[in-house]
C-alpha cells in the first residue's frame, strides 16, 4: 500500500495550496501526454476506439494526451493495457548521447593523409552514422570507386565544392547543397577546387562496419 501510494503521489493529481498538479507530470518535470498519443498512433487505435475500449470519454482521453487533465493509477493502468504497453515506459528517460565539439573523435582517413575526418556519433551507435569532413584542394578518394557496408549515403556541403563520382557520371555539389545516394553503389568524390578547402557533413544509415570497426581501433588504447 505504501509503493502505491507513492507510485499516485507521482501520477494522480495532489492538491497542494489550491493548486491541481497534472496527473500527466510527475514531479521531475516529465510528461506522458506525448507518449500516450505516439502510442495510440503506433497501435492504429483512434481516439474514439480507445474510448470504447477503456469505458473513458473522447474528450478525457484528449485532455489527457495534452497533458491538461489528471487521472488515477487503475485509469492508466487501463488506458495501458489497451494500448499493449507497459505503464513504466511512460515515465523512461529518454536515451540521449551529447558529443560536444571538443570531443568529436578524429578518424583514419580513407580519402589520403590530408583528409581530416570527425566521428560526431556515438561508437556504439549502430542505427546512423554522422561524419564531419575537410577536404583540402583537390583531395579526394582518388579515381577508384569504393562502396560502403550501409544502405545510405547523404552528402551535405558546408563550404566549398565537392564532386561525387558514379559509373554513370559526376554529381557536383556547391555550398548548401545535399545528395543522398545508395551506399552500396560504387561512388568517390573529391574537392575539385585549387584554392579552397571543402568542408562536408556524411550521415550513413546505419553505421557500416568497416568504420565503426576503424573507430573501435582508434578507440582502444595500445599497448
Amino acid at each position: 500500500m505504501e509503493q502505491m501510494g507513492l507510485l499516485r503521489g507521482n501520477i494522480c493529481g495532489v492538491q497542494r495550496n489550491n493548486d491541481v498538479e497534472s496527473a500527466t507530470e510527475q514531479q521531475d518535470g516529465t510528461q506522458i501526454g506525448a507518449r500516450l498519443r505516439a502510442a495510440r498512433t503506433a497501435s492504429g487505435l483512434t481516439l474514439e476506439q480507445l474510448a470504447q475500449a477503456t469505458n473513458l470519454s473522447k474528450g478525457f482521453l484528449s485532455r489527457l494526451e495534452n497533458d491538461a487533465t489528471s487521472l488515477r493509477l487503475p485509469t492508466l493502468i487501463a488506458i495501458c493495457n489497451a494500448l499493449a504497453v507497459p505503464v513504466g515506459s511512460l515515465f523512461e528517460v529518454a536515451e540521449q548521447s551529447i558529443i560536444r565539439s571538443h570531443e568529436a573523435l578524429p578518424l583514419v582517413p580513407v580519402a589520403g593523409s590530408e583528409v581530416v575526418e570527425w566521428l560526431l556519433t556515438p561508437s556504439a551507435e549502430s542505427n546512423v552514422q554522422l561524419l564531419r569532413a575537410s577536404y583540402p584542394p583537390g583531395g579526394g578518394t582518388g579515381d577508384e570507386l569504393h562502396t560502403l557496408d550501409a544502405e545510405v549515403e547523404v552528402a551535405h556541403v558546408q563550404s566549398g565544392r565537392l564532386v561525387v563520382s558514379f559509373s554513370t557520371g559526376d554529381v557536383e555539389l556547391a555550398a548548401g547543397d545535399t545528395l543522398t545516394f545508395r551506399a552500396r553503389e560504387p561512388h568517390g568524390w573529391h574537392n575539385p577546387d585549387e584554392s579552397t578547402t571543402a568542408d562536408v557533413l556524411w550521415v550513413i544509415a546505419p553505421a557500416p562496419w568497416g568504420l565503426r570497426r576503424r573507430q573501435e581501433a582508434l578507440a582502444t588504447p595500445q599497448a
